[in-house]
């Protein structure tokens, strides 16, 4: 059967296969990832290395069948082990001089979806979000219960627990020192989060993001990358997204969500849905967005000075920029 024709049986029945793969899986796959809109937080050569690692990483277990969603655990734990993003290590710092991350992944397949917020131990925070999603019937864990939760991971090595000193670094203690000089917010220091979406050869779509949020932040303060439809969204029947930039301007408009709704309730085409948003006047989002949608088209868009981003699917395409 048709690829896309036994998708919209899935979507049309609301089923899927007993192992929820597609029972006939194609060659098919795409991967996009971002490292953050704005300007570059570190070297643009240091940034591209590590996404051409990430990207290559990705590739070989789309390649191997590996499932969408453990492809973008994997691709974002790399981005978070980095120093040259704002995601795990490398993440700025809030008002207080510490750190708090937010995290969250989601499976297109039936919108699963773990999310976790302003927590300040869990070396990698996506694959404490995609706990969330596994292990609790809940969809978003923040603060400190988000890190009491983390602790019942202790023994599972993708459930790392670091000090919180962990994730400082000179780049960020620097802007941190500059900005409270300034006595201002400087969102262009604070961008840096990543994210990666993907379609795997059985037809499914995944997303993630991860980010340690705006520099100088108020304690507390939450973005759009641990709230499913603002900052992420993947769903078999549209598309797969990942957003980076000011989070409240993605919080106020669901941006994530509004691209697949446009692509569901008025055919829009993914490109043409991202376009609109990021050039909206009446409703300004600052930032960049990638995406794929249930055919491997990949959009990766920004309306900033630039966007770390990488992409590559099944028919060659590799670019890293």
């Amino acid at each position: 059967m048709n690829r896309v024709l036994w998708m919209l049986v899935l979507v049309g029945s609301g089923s899927y296969p007993s192992d929820g793969y597609c029972v006939e899986p194609t060659s098919r796959f795409a991967i996009a990832i971002h490292g953050g809109a704005g300007r570059a937080t570190s070297s643009g050569e240091d940034q591209q290395k590590v996404l051409r690692q990430a990207l290559t990483t990705g590739v070989e277990m789309l390649e191997a069948g590996q499932s969408s969603l453990d492809t973008v655990e994997t691709v974002i734990r790399i981005l978070e082990d980095s120093p040259h993003f704002n995601a795990g290590k490398g993440a700025v710092f809030n008002a207080q001089g510490t750190h708090e991350l937010d995290a969250t992944i989601m499976d297109g397949r039936d919108r699963s979806t773990g999310a976790v917020g302003g927590i300040t131990t869990a070396k990698n925070p996506i694959s404490l979000a995609r706990k969330v999603m596994t292990d609790t019937r809940h969809v978003l864990l923040v603060a400190e219960g988000a890190d009491k939760f983390a602790e019942q991971y202790a023994e599972d090595p993708r459930i790392q627990l670091v000090p919180n000193e962990y994730f400082s670094t000179e780049l960020r203690k620097e802007q941190y020192e500059r900005i409270k000089a300034q006595r201002k917010q400087a969102d262009r220091d604070s961008m840096g989060t990543v994210g990666c979406v993907v379609l795997d050869i059985h037809g499914n779509l995944a997303a993630g993001t991860s980010t340690g949020g705006l520099s100088n932040k108020t304690f507390g303060r939450l973005g759009d990358s641990p709230i499913a439809g603002a900052g992420t969204y993947a769903d078999n029947a549209t598309c797969a997204v990942s957003c980076t930039g000011i989070g409240e301007d993605f919080i106020r408009n669901a941006v994530a969500y509004d691209i697949s709704a446009r692509m569901a309730y008025r055919q829009e085409s993914l490109e043409s849905a991202i376009a609109d948003i990021l050039s909206n006047k009446e409703h300004p989002v600052r930032g960049g967005i990638i995406a794929v949608n249930l055919l491997g088209d990949i959009v990766m868009q920004f309306n900033t000075d630039g966007m770390s981003r990488a992409a590559a699917d099944s028919t060659g395409r590799l670019e890293i920029h």
